[in-house]
């Protein structure tokens, strides 16, 4: 079954992700007194860059987007900009209710990604890799 494959590779690459953007966040703010609103933008676009080159290779290898890398990268972006604004809106509220996480932003992080996960996944497959059609 397909569908259950893409989404446990799908799953693995945002965990991956997730240590990325967390451990970043974490670094920046806490070992360079980085702002953890703005460290939190560069977060996650290196794990999202990463997420992309993940999914691109692993997750739908057979469903091809039909776009050159760069501009697949410029429209994975644009898709999950949709997740992004999810993931951080969750992380400001966490951040503003509970002032104790400016301290641990990768809590923040994480609760925000794992949100933002099955819209992430849903613009990934239904609208920049369906190529080949799968089956359910």
């Amino acid at each position: 079954m397909r569908l259950g494959r893409e989404l446990a590779s799908f799953a693995v690459g945002g965990v991956a992700g997730l240590l990325i953007d967390a451990g970043i966040v974490q670094g920046l703010v806490g070992a360079l007194g980085w702002n953890p609103y703005l460290a939190r933008v560069l977060s996650f676009l290196v794990a999202a860059t990463f997420t992309w080159w993940w999914n691109r290779h692993h997750t739908f290898p057979a469903r091809p987007s039909g776009h050159a890398a760069h501009a697949e990268w410029l429209r994975w972006m644009g898709l999950m900009s949709v997740g992004a604004v999810v993931n951080y809106g969750v992380y400001a509220a966490l951040l503003l209710g509970f002032p104790s996480l400016h301290r641990w932003p990768a809590v923040a992080a994480a609760a925000g990604s794992a949100v933002a996960a099955l819209v992430n996944f849903s613009a990934a497959r239904g609208a920049l890799f369906k190529g080949a059609k799968t089956s359910v």
